[in-house]
């Protein structure tokens, strides 16, 4: 990589890191650090919800879905607009108004008021475990940009690289650092896709015709995905709406019921069809680059034999002009960032605010807070040393949570019976069985996912508990 490309990434990197640390001393409580102080804009939280849900592993993903199906893959983000909709529609109303009155600052505390203490402390710990499994896909996804981009560096050193910074940041300035931090990454990503990523891409390969004339009719079409796989994408990534730490921190950092609408909204339209489709062209002309021998030099002489996830990384480096290479770079780690910074942030909520109980509003239990971020951020890193694919991870830790917390909100929003019994035992049942399944490798019938079995035997388990 040129010196001139070098030197824009890192303005970027140490722009980000400023922002971390103007907001260390901002923080005056724990809900300061947390939500945000519960002030925050419908425009800053809707580019947050959608640079955090899309993020890295998503953009690196949908990247790695374009390079195997083409245009088709847009659909799992479609799966994002329709959770953020359905969110705003039925959850929102109901978490702000408890939200607000009995101070919440994390999703087991909205379990907490219909279930009780021992409800809430497992959802803190299901909800712990996949953020931080969450996290380390991230930080896998930021690695593995950057060793697509800089070929001297290996994946473990990319690592630590990428998750440091992030880590750093997050763990000094806290959700306002976060969401300012996403709203100023998602411009960057936008700017950088519209107008130099796609672009530039596509005059590089020679424009519709040479690009169309590579690759099979199937990679152009809507239709080249299986029901199966809409249906796996439908119940694993609309629940999450509905059961994602990140999203209600969010919630809780809006002003009131409007404004989270508003910023819902925003994000789902975002999603699809804005991202849904620049990142799975940008991986279809990858792989056209590589069926064009354009990766040769980097030992992959057609797309054969390629991880997918690496093919956009791969394109970006061939195709763009110095200064461009790290603009580019800057954007799509903003996404990963973007991320990762959130689902740290949950994680160590989680751990802080229902597993330890810590809610005192005093600088103490800030710096207690900043040192478990920490602390949860290099667990985060190790984790991701012993993965390989970005979107795998994501969505085993999306499935975990979906598969044990979601019957028990279902229940909150659709009966007026509380069972606290029932939630317990749905959450174990439902969130286990689905990793037990998956670490197995058990086949389900017809190809479907884990997460199937484990929301069904969730729902049996808490229909059929009487308390």
């Amino acid at each position: 990589m040129a010196i001139l490309d070098i030197v824009v990434f890192a303005v970027y990197m140490i722009s980000v890191l400023g922002i971390g640390f103007y907001f260390f001393n901002k923080n005056k409580t724990v809900k300061d650090y947390y939500i945000g102080g519960g002030e925050m804009s419908s425009i800053h939280v809707g580019l947050s919800v959608v640079a955090t849900d899309v993020g890295g592993g998503f953009s690196i993903g949908l990247g790695g879905l374009g390079f195997v199906m083409g245009i088709s893959g847009s659909w799992m983000l479609f799966t994002g607009l329709i959770g953020a909709w359905l969110s705003a529609v039925f959850l929102i109303p109901k978490v702000v108004k408890l939200g607000n009155l009995h101070g919440f600052l994390t999703f087991p505390e909205f379990l907490k008021h219909s279930y009780g203490t021992t409800v809430a402390m497992v959802a803190g710990v299901i909800s712990f475990i996949g953020y931080l499994g969450f996290t380390s896909s991230q930080f896998l996804a930021g690695a593995k940009l950057a060793v697509g981009t800089f070929p001297s560096l290996d994946l473990n050193e990319a690592l630590l690289i990428m998750g440091g910074v992030a880590l750093i940041y997050t763990a000094f300035g806290g959700m306002k650092a976060v969401i300012y931090t996403d709203t100023f990454q998602w411009l960057v990503l936008m700017f950088g896709l519209i107008f130099i990523g796609i672009p530039i891409a596509y005059n590089y390969l020679g424009g519709y015709e040479a690009i169309v004339s590579v690759l099979p009719d199937k990679y152009f079409s809507l239709q080249n995905v299986s029901w199966v796989q809409l249906v796996n994408w439908f119940v694993i990534i609309v629940p999450i709406w509905f059961v994602g730490m990140t999203l209600y921190q969010r919630i809780y950092a809006c002003k009131n019921e409007k404004t989270a609408k508003k910023a819902w909204f925003i994000a789902g339209l975002f999603e699809y069809p804005i991202m849904a489709f620049m990142g799975v062209i940008l991986g279809l002309f990858a792989r056209v680059a590589a069926a064009k021998g354009v990766f040769i030099s980097d030992g992959f002489e057609s797309e054969l034999g390629m991880d997918p996830e690496m093919g956009m990384p791969l394109l970006l480096k061939h195709v763009l002009p110095v200064g461009l290479v790290g603009l580019m770079l800057s954007a799509y780690f903003s996404a990963i960032m973007s991320t990762a910074d959130s689902c740290l942030l949950a994680a160590s909520g989680n751990f802080v605010t229902d597993i330890l109980g810590l809610k005192e509003l005093n600088k103490r239990t800030i710096r207690i807070s900043q040192i478990i971020t920490f602390f949860v951020g290099s667990a985060a890193i190790i984790i991701a040393t012993s993965m390989q694919s970005v979107l795998d991870l994501m969505l085993l830790s999306y499935s975990f949570m979906v598969s044990g917390l979601l019957i028990p909100v279902l229940g909150i929003l659709m009966s007026k019976k509380r069972k606290p019994v029932a939630a317990l035992y749905s959450m174990i049942v439902g969130g286990f069985s689905t990793l037990l399944l998956t670490f197995l490798e058990i086949n389900i019938p017809y190809g479907f996912d884990p997460i199937l079995i484990g929301i069904s035997l969730s729902l049996i388990v808490y229909l059929s508990t009487k308390k």
